[in-house]
């Protein structure tokens, strides 16, 4: 496929002006400026001078494990039987018939990462997948991309009504504490009995293998954390176990924007094109992402879906400019700020050769309200045309 007359924004540098890309497969094989001619046989599509970008990125979502238009039956977002379920993965959970995937694509959000929500202490693990296709093994970026823990109200109002452990946020960090000990001591009793023949290594836990690959830091961990004192207490537990941390929703993070910043935080801000539903989100601002994106902090916009429907992702980021967010920064932070913070940005993201074919034309400014994309294409395919 050629994409010809086009001004071409990368997210990693300055925009092409009238600008050709080309595809091969499912991946992007070259971009430049006019004149360009389509070879023999090739697809080409004169955009006529509209805006060429990547496909957007939503990194905190539910998309798939909260089904519309279902309750308990397409429910499948926590498990609230066990406070700390490390073992349990996204991709058993996700369906991706669901016609949110549908909406999503027509709004050029075309990689999410999606996982269990936050009643649990230890939630599980996070995946980021694509929203094109049918069968959840074929649409994998990432599996797992993060372990989700939570503190805060929510796991605190689930056990609470259970008269069970925890109910409050020592016992919730308590808990999150305890199952990584435990995963550190089986991992140096594996360890052990590779080299003492004397030791014998620890019996399979499953919990705790799920554990490992954040203890070793080649998965993230991302914390659902809305006031200070919880992204405190985020910040807290990943120094004493050297985790590689996001905080996601961070609420609170423009009142502590200074300390985020020395402690190299990252951040996925949101949801607030919402109402304060519950008390820690008394300091909710859309302001809050302009605020300490200006600090210098890595800043991504999510719409936490079905929270916000995922086809406003654009919007709520179109929201944060209103509110203060330069616009070069809230495009960055639904394509390529996403993208890093995760861990995808060797494919995803920002228009570059070799990449995923993700791209999403606009003939308006995409943070419009009344913005439609006029080509969404994924892995080098037209999958919605205006």
């Amino acid at each position: 496929m050629l994409i010809l007359n086009a001004t071409i924004h990368t997210m990693v540098g300055e925009p092409i002006p009238n600008g050709w890309l080309r595809t091969e497969g499912n991946k992007i094989a070259a971009l430049g400026v006019m004149p360009k001619a389509p070879e023999n046989g090739e697809t080409a599509i004169d955009v006529c001078g509209a805006e060429l970008y990547p496909g957007m990125i939503d990194a905190h979502t539910h998309l798939g494990m909260w089904e519309d238009g279902l309750t308990f039956e397409g429910d499948d977002g926590n498990e609230e039987t066990d406070p700390v379920t490390p073992q349990l993965r996204a991709v058993d959970a996700v369906n991706p018939l669901d016609r949110c995937f549908s909406e999503a694509l027509a709004a050029g959000v075309t990689t999410v990462v999606t996982g269990p929500g936050s009643a649990n202490p230890i939630g599980g693990q996070l995946a980021a997948i694509k929203t094109c296709g049918s069968c959840i093994d074929e649409m994998i970026v990432k599996a797992p991309v993060a372990v989700k823990m939570a503190l805060g109200e929510n796991p605190k109002s689930v056990y609470h009504g259970k008269n069970q452990t925890p109910s409050t946020r020592m016992a919730t960090a308590a808990l999150i504490r305890e199952e990584l000990f435990k995963a550190k001591r089986y991992l140096e009793d594996m360890e052990r009995a590779k080299t003492d023949e004397d030791f014998d290594p620890p019996e399979f836990d499953m919990k705790a293998e799920a554990l490992l690959p954040a203890l070793k830091g080649s998965v993230e961990v991302h914390f659902h954390a809305h006031r200070a004192d919880d992204i405190d207490t985020a910040i807290r537990i990943a120094r004493e176990f050297h985790l590689n941390y996001v905080i996601v929703h961070g609420t609170e993070a423009h009142l502590i924007a200074d300390r985020l910043k020395k402690e190299g935080t990252r951040v996925l801000a949101g949801p607030f094109l919402c109402d304060r539903s519950k008390p820690e989100l008394r300091n909710l601002t859309p302001a809050n992402p302009g605020i300490i994106s200006a600090k210098g902090i890595l800043t991504a916009i999510i719409t936490d879906h079905p929270v916000v429907p995922i086809q406003y992702l654009a919007a709520c980021a179109g929201l944060a400019v209103l509110e203060g967010m330069s616009r070069e920064e809230a495009l960055k932070a639904v394509t390529i700020n996403p993208a890093k913070i995760c861990g995808l940005d060797d494919r995803v993201g920002s228009i570059e050769v070799g990449k995923d074919a993700d791209l999403v034309v606009f003939d308006e400014d995409p943070l419009s309200m009344a913005a439609k994309p006029v080509y969404v294409i994924a892995d080098g395919k037209i999958v919605k045309e205006r």
